[in-house]
């Protein structure tokens, strides 16, 4: 007999920033796996194209243009993608931006208030509303589901010039673990992904950086940039009954790098 618990056929996953990198690993890899999605993102036509790219899969498909840092936005969002697709049972809150500075004595104000605003308040209001909806649900007698918030290496290792984002991945870590614990009485799990050094739009100018693929890439064991579809496994994962036991947990996906 096939082992099952990986059949995402009847749930719906939701991605943050979906249509693209590894947001969109993520989803395709659910997509094939029998979930139907939804994608929020900021750019339209980014949505559409990652679209159309899931029809082959067959499988239900909603996009919706979602600033998350505009908790309104996210709740207005989360009560159609609900009415639209019926439930929502999984949500990774992926969408993130950068920005750094010439030195954290430089650091601009106006850049660190926008860093939080998408990767630590952005993820709140998009948690806050799933377990809104995940709790209703349970109380009516159908519980379960799974949150995954996508933190990074950033969060563990220091980097210069990068003080914004390291601490909104870092803070997303307790933010999991109190979700976890106070909403497992709902069959709810709560999990982390620390991804490394991954080849997506963000880090387009450093993979054609030699200096930075001679210093850094080259002391990533496995020795290459991480790929969006190295995210579509542990996305199915988290998304299924496979890790119905597993939650409050930090994973992290970066070719060995933060232990060597």
């Amino acid at each position: 007999m096939a082992y099952k618990p990986f059949d995402l056929t009847g749930k719906v996953a939701l991605v943050t920033g979906g249509n693209g990198g590894i947001g969109f690993g993520m989803v395709e890899a659910m997509a094939q796996a029998g979930a139907d999605i939804v994608i929020w993102g900021s750019n339209a036509q980014k949505n559409a194209d990652a679209q159309d790219k899931l029809k082959a899969t067959g499988v239900r498909v909603l996009t919706q243009v979602v600033n998350v840092a505009d908790e309104h936005a996210v709740a207005a969002g989360m009560v159609e993608a609900v009415a639209k697709m019926g439930r929502v049972d999984t949500v990774v809150a992926n969408a993130g931006i950068g920005g750094g500075a010439k030195s954290f004595s430089e650091f601009p104000t106006e850049t660190y208030r926008k860093v939080l605003s998408v990767n630590l308040d952005g993820v709140f209001f998009t948690f806050r509303e799933a377990c809104k909806h995940i709790v209703a649900r349970a109380e009516q007698g159908d519980p379960g589901g799974s949150l995954v918030a996508i933190s990074s290496l950033s969060a563990l290792d220091g980097a210069a010039r990068n003080q914004a984002d390291a601490a909104t991945k870092g803070a997303l870590i307790p933010m999991i673990r109190a979700i976890a614990v106070e909403h497992a009485r709902y069959g709810l799990r709560a999990n982390a992904i620390l991804p490394g050094w991954i080849a997506t739009d963000m880090t387009a100018g450093a993979q054609d950086n030699n200096k930075f693929n001679d210093n850094v890439i080259k002391r990533v064991p496995m020795r290459r940039w991480g790929k969006p579809a190295d995210f579509g496994g542990m996305a199915v994962y988290f998304a299924s009954d496979a890790s119905a036991f597993h939650t409050g947990d930090s994973v992290l996906i970066d070719g060995g790098y933060g232990i060597f």
